[in-house]
């Protein structure tokens, strides 16, 4: 099976942690992060009331527990949603202890939360600056008291890495990993001028890949499952194309 260079274009640090897992499948893996995060000026993190969190990214876990200061016992006793594996093992390695895992996308998440049967109200979906709204909507639609706090924003690239445009250039043809749609609109803007007829993109949703389906890219191919491990699969289904 051909291993051809792959593009991580994840923000860091996920980019790094992709680039180690593809490293050790023996793919040459280049970072090129379409987007990068920033800390939001944010008040005090307010939990009154709260008794739930909503993780829709391993950075929001993250970017949480920098702003709150460490999980004490009490935050740590939260009910924590979690959107896929990726998000539960952040949360999991900060130290939240009532973990419930999700496998698909924020719709998903929310239609989980839903169908149980928690009975403690209070939800607070901590995300970035872009993600505001539809989660919380549909909770609160279903009459239970959520809210949302922003605690970064994502800022998209200006270029592409010298080494990233060499592989796309090349004619032997690179992968290009998205891992959201807000990362492939950078990165379809940032390749425009590029001749993509022997690229091929792999995405991790439909919803990834959409922003690419004018990219003239030899195969543009999505993950069956929203996650990392089912990401890794399409993958090595696009090396096939090769």
């Amino acid at each position: 099976m051909v291993k051809p260079p792959v593009i991580v274009t994840r923000a860091e640090p996920g980019a790094s942690e992709t680039v180690t897992r593809l490293m050790d499948m023996d793919f040459h893996a280049i970072r090129s992060p379409m987007l990068e995060l920033k800390a939001l000026e944010a008040p005090l993190v307010d939990l009154s009331g709260i008794y739930n969190l909503v993780f829709t990214s391993a950075n929001g876990v993250r970017f949480f527990v920098e702003a709150v200061g460490g999980i004490t016992e009490h935050v740590a006793d939260l009910t924590t949603w979690c959107v896929g594996p990726a998000t539960a093992d952040a949360a999991e390695t900060a130290g939240f202890q009532r973990i419930v895992r999700g496998d698909g996308n924020s719709d998903e998440l929310a239609r989980l939360i839903l169908s149980s049967e928690c009975t403690e109200d209070g939800f607070l979906h901590i995300a970035n600056s872009a993600a505001a709204g539809n989660l919380v909507a549909q909770l609160s639609a279903a009459k239970c008291d959520a809210r949302f706090l922003a605690l970064y924003e994502t800022v998209p690239a200006s270029a592409l890495p010298a080494d990233a445009v060499q592989a796309l250039r090349s004619g032997s043809g690179a992968v290009v990993l998205v891992h959201s749609a807000k990362a492939a609109h950078v990165f379809a803007a940032l390749s425009e001028s590029i001749p993509m007829e022997t690229n091929i993109c792999v995405a991790i949703s439909e919803a990834a890949a959409a922003p690419l389906k004018s990219s003239q890219a030899r195969a543009l191919i999505s993950a069956v499952r929203p996650n990392e491990d089912a990401l890794m699969e399409a993958l090595l289904l696009a090396c096939k194309e090769l």
